[in-house]
């Protein structure tokens, strides 16, 4: 059974083989140029005397499993050079509406796009590899282009690699365990957020505490009931799905550095006595009107036009999804951007537990056995991911978005103007700064990263001291097996109790709700399904290399 679905089991040993997976790879890379110089050349991408570019062009049809994608390709410096680099051309595909039914429908017609990106816990990722529906990379890479091994991240590679032997698809933004511990920029995605004037204004108050951020809460939106003439929210959070709400349940259980595990099993961070504190605390709020229907309705289309409005006073939420309208509300007014600040804590005030990204990454992409060009998709690819190509991605095109002085690549004062002011501009003009993220290599851009202040660096240096390896955790049952559909109604059972707890009209009920709760997910197999997770958790620990 192919391993990609429960990805932390079988996935790479960085930790410990690094070095080993580097060497095998540089050999079996050395030993098919040998076999394949005279028909290929040598790593004709990125290191061939040959502009790949001058050959005829192909264009890719290129298929992103989320609708909120909107960068096209083509009319910005980036896209162009790298068109004109490698002879590819991208013509983006996005979902209209439900991302799950447009990838179910093309996966069912058979009509897959030249390449397919989506994230790498979406349960189509195994569909597609077991239905031979995608190229095995490293096949392609022994077959067109060995460079492939001189440019890929061993770890990655390894961790992605299945039971037969293959890789499938090729991650973008995989950290490991290795990367966190040897940089300290590295950090996490999820934030508390205030209004940075509103916050100010009620006078800077802790929100650590249930008492704190209660009163802070009510006091904002006492203070400010309307913002440029609407009203104000005094509460964000990502929207509810089938599986809960990240804002309301993972990341405020981080927040409450709510262990994984205790005493050698799983622990149930759902039903944590503190964690449980913290939701009857919400629910007050939504009784007494301070969490608006919004809340439970928005999607993020809603929450990024409210954002960019300033109408949230704080939020529980990834900064990188709502960088482009902290740079709106930069450009209007400085004053009004969100800050981060320490959010909820646990009764010992321990630091938070903010997870990084992990081996896995967070999209893969795929190559589709459709493809019109599979010589020239496995070359684009290793373009994309060789630092030649991550530094295109990042900084751009030299000389018209960044120059170099001293030997040190620095961003043109205009262009980074137009990037803190205008994303969407900067994106149809530029195209750097990772507007191409699908296989954006954040560790290796690290080496290009410059010191220029932002209205979204606040965010992320905050997290530095909060970020921890936490992808040991990270279970995807193997698809159309007993613990993934027990899985699934569990998480169903959630969302759908998160609503309830959240909206229950009294304390009593609530504790009743939970008390439901608890009861019918005994009922459909919860404690033999923990159980069952943990070995994978055990067994990721040990692929790894960690305790």
């Amino acid at each position: 059974m192919p391993s990609l679905v429960f990805v932390e089991t079988v996935g790479c040993n960085q930790y410990n083989k690094k070095m080993e997976t580097r060497s095998n790879l540089l050999k079996k890379s050395i030993s098919v140029i040998l076999l394949s110089t005279l028909a290929l050349g040598c790593g004709q991408t990125g290191n061939s005397n040959e502009n790949p570019g001058l050959e005829e062009q192909v264009k890719f049809d290129w298929y992103i499993n989320y609708s909120w994608f909107n960068t096209g390709w083509g009319s910005n410096a980036v896209s162009r050079a790298i068109t004109e680099k490698t002879g590819v051309n991208i013509n983006f595909i996005t979902p209209q509406g439900n991302e799950e039914e447009k990838l179910n429908a093309l996966i069912k017609s058979g009509a897959l796009p030249d390449l397919i990106t989506l994230g790498w816990w979406e349960p189509q990722v195994n569909e597609m590899i077991q239905k031979d529906m995608v190229y095995a990379i490293n096949e392609l890479a022994d077959e067109y282009d060995p460079y492939f091994y001189q440019v890929c991240d061993p770890q990655a590679v390894s961790f992605y690699t299945q039971r037969d032997g293959n890789i499938y698809g090729y991650p973008c933004s995989s950290v490991t365990p290795d990367d966190v511990e040897q940089n300290d920029n590295i950090g996490s995605n999820q934030t508390f957020l205030v209004r940075k004037d509103i916050y100010e204004a009620i006078g800077s108050p802790d929100m650590t505490t249930i008492e704190g951020f209660e009163t802070a809460v009510k006091k904002a939106a006492q203070m400010f009931p309307e913002v440029n003439g609407k009203p104000l929210i005094p509460l964000g959070a990502h929207n509810f799905d089938d599986t809960g709400n990240v804002s309301f349940d993972k990341y405020m259980q981080n927040f409450l550095a709510v262990p994984y595990e205790k005493d050698g099993k799983l622990y149930d961070r759902n039903t944590d006595p503190e964690y449980i504190k913290w939701l009857k605390m919400f629910r007050r709020l939504n009784q007494q009107g301070y969490i608006t229907t919004d809340v439970f309705t928005d999607k993020r289309i809603q929450m990024e036009e409210k954002i960019a409005e300033g109408r949230y006073f704080c939020m529980m939420y990834q900064y990188t999804d709502m960088s482009d309208q902290q740079k709106e509300l930069y450009a209007k007014s400085p004053g009004s951007i969100y800050i981060a600040v320490d959010g909820p804590k646990n009764e010992n005030g321990d630091d938070h537990i903010l997870p990084t990204n992990t081996a896995s990454g967070w999209t893969i992409t795929l190559i589709s056995k459709n493809c019109k060009d599979p010589e020239k998709a496995i070359k684009f690819l290793d373009y994309m991911i060789s630092e030649e190509g991550q530094k295109m991605v990042y900084l751009g095109v030299e000389g018209i978005t960044y120059d170099v002085v001293d030997g040190k690549e620095v961003i043109r004062p205009d262009v980074l103007q137009l990037l803190n002011k205008d994303r969407t501009s900067y994106d149809q003009i530029y195209g750097a700064d990772d507007a191409y993220w699908m296989l954006q290599d954040n560790v290796m851009q690290l080496k290009w990263k410059t010191d220029y202040a932002s209205p979204t660096s606040q965010l992320e240096k905050w997290t530095y001291q909060y970020a921890t390896y936490t992808g040991q955790y990270d279970v995807i049952f193997p698809a159309d097996t007993e613990d993934a559909y027990i899985n699934s109604q569990i998480e169903l059972l959630w969302s759908k109790t998160l609503q309830d707890l959240l909206l229950a009209p009294s304390e009593q009920e609530f504790d009743e709700i939970l008390d439901n709760y608890k009861a019918e997910r005994e009922e459909l197999g919860f404690e033999q399904l923990q159980e069952n997770r943990y070995k994978y958790v055990l067994e990721a620990k040990n692929q790894l290399g960690i305790d």
